[in-house]
């Protein structure tokens, strides 16, 4: 039992120096540093892969797990078909059975990244709350759940107070929700002596929901623990782009797009990102931090983010594709070993334009081609540009004025990259 304590004692440190804990219900905390405990937390499978935003309450499993406690991930199949109210302005379209289980088998994949399953003492679990919400009988849950929470209780919560002042106002469906989540936590503790939720500052109403109901329905004790809403310094929503969500999926957001969105995190975010989102301890962190002050140029703290989140959810040879493509991008490395559609990826936002295999034929002359695309404002320039090195086809660079392209320039047969100077390229696909 000491060395449990000990154990549960440094998740609790490690918690804490990591930003991750944002309120805790009486007594939480000291139970964590006494003893080693089973702990959920809820994913909404409204979509078959989870996002960026998800990844707080991922590696707060994650840290309980390696701590020697034992976690549940719930998914919400039951609850999914609801709508969770918290934190949303109008109510969400509700999905069929078939959709939720395409995306409950998805999300079990995406965790399982994070997550040990099997061989360990503590594996963790995945619960599907639609195996006993869909079980329920109205009446008898009316009768034996819903007569714990009065309607002036329901509505005290935040959750339900911000959609009852707004327009689109809050149907009983979602109304509902609370006491599902909270019969979730009862459930939970019934069979795997679950004690323990994490969840979002926007879930306090639902935890403590389910702490009551445990403490009325069975007399027993149980705790929550809320994590940070992460935003970025300048106040954003994490996880928003221009381009939209970032997702964990590498067929939503493609390995490459995902590290660039963790190159790309300004020097204010990054030291909080490396305690939320890595492994990596406080000396490394340390160590980052002095580099990011000393010489923040060289964004080594950025770096060290994108390698490390990405090496968890895409693995390591997606990273080093990635690192592969910036290199490409932004370094000018060979397309060698790149097909064409990583190319598409790398260059989607790339001004580009068509030709024809026909136009190819004869050769398509690079001159022409470079004032075709807009890259140069006359022919002249063009040639005094290739004389003094600064043209280039597929990142080679072009050594003659009177060079053309040809359908063997075209990568898989379908794109020519060019490129003026270090960074200024535009992109030709070949249509039929």
């Amino acid at each position: 039992m000491e060395q449990q304590a000990a154990i549960a004692e440094n998740l609790v440190e490690e918690l804490r120096w990591r930003g991750l804990i944002n309120d805790a219900t009486e007594g939480a905390l000291d139970v964590l540093a006494e003893q080693a405990v089973t702990a959920y937390i809820g994913f909404d499978p409204t979509a078959d892969s989870l996002h960026v935003g998800s990844l707080v309450p991922i590696m707060t499993l994650v840290h309980l797990q390696r701590h020697g406690h034992t976690p549940i991930a719930l998914v919400g199949g039951g609850t999914g078909m609801i709508g969770d109210p918290s934190g949303k302005s109008k109510e969400r379209s509700l999905l069929d059975e078939e959709t939720l289980a395409h995306n409950l088998r998805s999300i079990r994949a995406q965790l399982e990244r994070f997550l040990v399953f099997d061989g360990v003492t503590n594996p963790a679990v995945m619960l599907n709350n639609g195996d006993w919400l869909g079980e329920l009988n109205l009446i008898a849950f009316l009768r034996d759940v819903g007569k714990h929470f009065t309607v002036n209780y329901m509505m005290a919560k935040d959750s339900v107070k911000s959609r009852l002042s707004s327009e689109e106002g809050i149907s009983y469906t979602e109304f509902t929700y609370m006491l599902l989540q909270a019969y979730d936590f009862l459930a939970m503790y019934r069979s795997h002596g679950c004690t323990f939720q994490f969840g979002g500052s926007d879930q306090w109403g639902n935890i403590t929901a389910g702490t009551q109901l445990i403490r009325r329905m069975d007399s027993g004790e149980a705790y929550g623990v809320t994590l940070p809403l992460v935003t970025t310094a300048s106040g954003v929503k994490f996880g928003k782009t221009e381009a939209g969500t970032v997702w964990l999926d590498a067929e939503r957001t493609s390995p490459f797009r995902f590290y660039q969105f963790w190159i790309n995190t300004a020097d204010d975010d990054v030291l909080d990102y490396l305690k939320f989102f890595t492994l990596l301890n406080s000396e490394e962190i340390d160590e980052l931090a002095a580099s990011l002050s000393e010489e923040p140029w060289k964004r080594d703290a950025q770096t060290r983010l994108a390698e490390e989140v990405t090496r968890l959810v895409h693995g390591d040879d997606a990273l080093q594709r990635a690192q592969q493509a910036t290199e490409v991008l932004f370094g000018g490395a060979s397309f060698a070993d790149m097909d064409a559609d990583e190319l598409l990826d790398i260059f989607a936002e790339v001004p580009s334009s068509e030709v024809t295999p026909e136009q190819l034929e004869d050769g398509y002359s690079i001159v022409d081609a470079f004032v075709d695309a807009d890259l140069e404002t006359s022919k002249k320039r063009t040639r005094q540009l290739i004389e003094n090195g600064g043209v280039y086809v597929n990142n080679e660079p072009v050594e003659t004025t009177d060079a053309a392209l040809h359908l063997a320039d075209a990568i898989d047969g379908r794109i020519i990259v060019l490129r003026k100077g270090k960074k200024k390229y535009h992109l030709i696909r070949v249509i039929e």
